[in-house]
């Protein structure tokens, strides 16, 4: 049976108007193949009735040959019809495709360029064999670091995987950058790039290249692996949410945002549940949470009030309600009536308070 093994592809905006018609121009191309290796290539790129691409191994169990005969049957029909008079003639087509790929940054993401070339699943299949074809394309497979991708200018794509792969080594693991400032240390990275290409977006599409970094729904960059760039959960919408306020919040006021900011559902007990789970946040109020990277501490305002105390050494009323504020959010009244308890707290002559 026939297996699809094409690779997610997006939808594309427009197709690029081209003069030539991608399913004729197959069609004349396979013509110029031997039978056998023509019909192994329509399998092999799903050029067919069906979509569907088949493996070496399955042509082979069904024609009864190994799946190294197969390979080298493709390989032969490949180069037949390079060496034919069609391909000489197809050459203005070929251009064309190459000039589209340079518009785009010379270095495309496989999935963005075959999406961008055509909307449907056959349609790309051609525009796959025919960039398999070109001498001027070439693919990168899929790596650890990078998706799979197109490119046309082997010097700028060695240039942009260079400067990917000094871009994530400049990037810390938990921080996040604005997109601002994450395309200009690109941009610096990218200095032997011809400027032409320096759009924004190609920068981006550049990006997109690869697997390490990545950006979260509000646009700010970092390691893919940031907890603050993967989001997975309600957990990691609620620190987009509280971070992009940039003060505490209500768990409840959290829940209504992130379903009007992010489109998910999210149920009030469930986000206050996952607050409470997570150390990125702290309970400062009824309800309210801040973010642990602002200083916040967990525990009772007794508590904050007499790790100040420790930490800072005597101090009068006034300063002690200063520097819990600091790091909790609570009404001067609170951090009064904890301060004033002679259990925890002991009032020297001078006014200034120490920890009992």
């Amino acid at each position: 049976m026939a297996t699809k093994t094409a690779a997610k592809t997006r939808p594309a905006k427009s197709a690029p108007a081209f003069s030539f018609d991608s399913a004729a121009l197959v069609k004349k191309l396979l013509a110029a193949a031997p039978e056998r290796s023509r019909e192994v290539l329509v399998s092999r790129f799903g050029l067919g009735t069906s979509a569907d691409q088949e493996t070496l191994e399955e042509i082979g169990k069904r024609r009864g040959i190994t799946r190294e005969r197969v390979r080298q049957i493709e390989a032969a029909g490949l180069e037949a019809v390079r060496n034919s008079k069609t391909f000489t003639e197809s050459e203005a087509a070929f251009a064309e495709l190459s000039a589209y790929m340079h518009s785009l940054g010379g270095i495309i993401p496989e999935d963005e360029l075959l999406g961008g070339l055509a909307a449907d699943e056959k349609a790309r299949n051609r525009f796959r064999f025919l960039l398999v074809l070109g001498s001027s394309f070439f693919r990168e497979r899929e790596t650890d670091d990078f998706y799979a991708r197109w490119h046309v200018d082997k010097t700028t794509a060695g240039h942009v995987h260079d400067a990917l792969a000094r871009l994530y080594s400049s990037l810390e693991d938990t921080s996040v950058l604005p997109e601002g400032e994450l395309m200009n240390r690109f941009l610096e990275e990218l200095k032997d790039v011809n400027s032409a290409y320096q759009t924004e977006a190609i920068l981006k599409r550049w990006l997109s290249l690869s697997k390490t970094i990545s950006c979260n729904p509000l646009s700010e960059w970092g390691r893919a692996t940031c907890p603050a760039i993967r989001i997975k959960g309600i957990r990691d919408y609620a620190y987009l949410v509280i971070k992009r306020a940039g003060k505490p919040m209500h768990f409840s006021e959290v829940t209504k945002v992130i379903g009007d900011m992010f489109s998910k559902k999210a149920h009030v007990a469930t986000t206050h549940n996952e607050l409470i789970k997570d150390n990125r946040f702290v309970l400062v109020g009824r309800g309210l949470y801040a973010l642990a990277e602002w200083g916040y501490k967990p525990g009772v305002v007794r508590d904050v009030v007499r790790e100040v105390l420790k930490k800072q050494g005597p101090l009068t009323k006034e300063q002690v309600m200063v520097e819990v504020k600091k790091i909790r959010y609570v009404k001067d009244n609170t951090i009064l009536v904890n301060l004033n308890d002679r259990r925890y707290f002991k009032r020297q002559k001078d006014g200034k308070y120490i920890a009992a």
